[in-house]
């Protein structure tokens, strides 16, 4: 699967449904390969005016599955707080 392809989905977290937002980004473990997390935008931008830019990291390892049009990913209180980020 290409990284155009997962950034295409919606990500939701299993518990409840609420759409996190898109993958905006991943990080990569150059030794291996391997996605480490993915970056989840779930704010807006609006011509750099005003905006809100919230990023959520999931670690690969917390995705639940991956549907044809959505990505599952455990409950953000499942995952240990060192593991998620929010920047505001």
């Amino acid at each position: 699967m290409k990284l155009s392809e997962l950034s295409n989905k919606d990500v939701i977290r299993d518990e409840d449904g609420t759409k996190l937002g898109k993958i905006q980004d991943v990080t990569i473990d150059t030794a291996t390969g391997r996605i480490i997390s993915i970056h989840i935008n779930n704010g807006f931008r609006l011509s750099g005016i005003f905006s809100s830019n919230d990023e959520v990291l999931v670690p690969w390892n917390k995705i639940v599955k991956i549907g044809s049009d959505v990505i599952i990913v455990e409950t953000v209180h499942k995952i240990n707080n060192m593991e998620i980020k929010n920047n505001t």
